[in-house]
């Protein structure tokens, strides 16, 4: 069985599913090109965080539209990719040995952090999905040991995918066209650190990084990337320039274990 790659993506707004950018077509060429033999894909999102860690298990994962004040249009997608609940089951043991609280949640379905990106990486929803919650107290360090933990599912050819935004101060959006400094520059840091298997400075960010608690006044969606790296092990990092949108939400993402 081919390991399968581990994926960080900047899904920015939920916009996003409506306007792909350069981002968009990108995903759908990596996903045409190494996930289409995928068992499985897991997504950590961080529009879910409970108690403990939490594994969708339905059969049938319905698209939760979690979001207000959008065009119409976008409560209108769907995503029906089959859920996986055997994976769901497995994925939560390997999770409660390598020391998280794990239960699997038969009736939670894909949010917006899950299913927006993922109509990117597989249109077809032809490839099972289940989602992995992200703990309320889960910091940097924590982050790393769940994507180290999801790691060991690449070998059994499940993809993991760590979904968040490489910037997100939405206090500072703008629609002027013009791309914030501080963003471009924490953006700019971040390719550095990860292209340079910099995992220390990664997970020390908010010490290190320039404008580090601008970029990201809380860190929900810059976790997701230290789960990409921590599932990523020794593989070499690629790169996905995805732009800047609204001026300060980067939607550069990283690939690692791909052609």
């Amino acid at each position: 069985m081919t390991r399968a790659p581990a994926i960080f993506v900047s899904h920015g707004a939920p916009t996003f599913a409506l306007e792909p950018g350069l981002l968009g077509s990108r995903l759908t060429d990596l996903g045409e090109g190494n996930l289409a033999d995928a068992r499985a894909i897991v997504v950590v999102s961080p529009h879910w965080q409970t108690c403990g860690v939490r594994v969708t298990g339905a059969a049938r994962p319905s698209t939760i539209h979690d979001f207000g004040g959008f065009p119409p249009a976008l409560y209108s997608l769907t995503y029906d990719a089959p859920g996986a609940p055997s994976l769901a089951a497995e994925t939560a043991s390997l999770l409660i040995d390598h020391g998280f609280a794990a239960t699997v949640d038969d009736e939670r379905g894909y949010d917006h952090g899950a299913w927006v990106p993922l109509r990117y990486l597989r249109p077809d929803a032809d490839v099972p999905v289940i989602q992995v919650s992200m703990p309320h107290n889960l910091d940097t360090a924590g982050a790393f040991r769940l994507g180290e933990a999801l790691g060991a599912l690449r070998d059994r050819g499940v993809a993991v995918v760590g979904s968040g935004s490489l910037t997100h101060n939405l206090y500072e959006v703008r629609r002027d066209g013009v791309h914030a400094a501080y963003a471009v520059e924490f953006a700019a840091w971040s390719r550095e650190a990860v292209l340079a298997g910099d995992v220390k400075s990664l997970l020390a960010y908010r010490r290190l990084a320039p404008s580090a608690i601008r970029a990201h006044p809380t860190e929900e969606h810059y976790l997701p990337l230290l789960v990409a790296v921590g599932a990523a092990g020794r593989d070499a990092p690629k790169a996905i320039d995805g732009g800047m949108t609204y001026g300060v939400l980067s939607m550069d993402s990283y690939a690692w274990g791909v052609h």
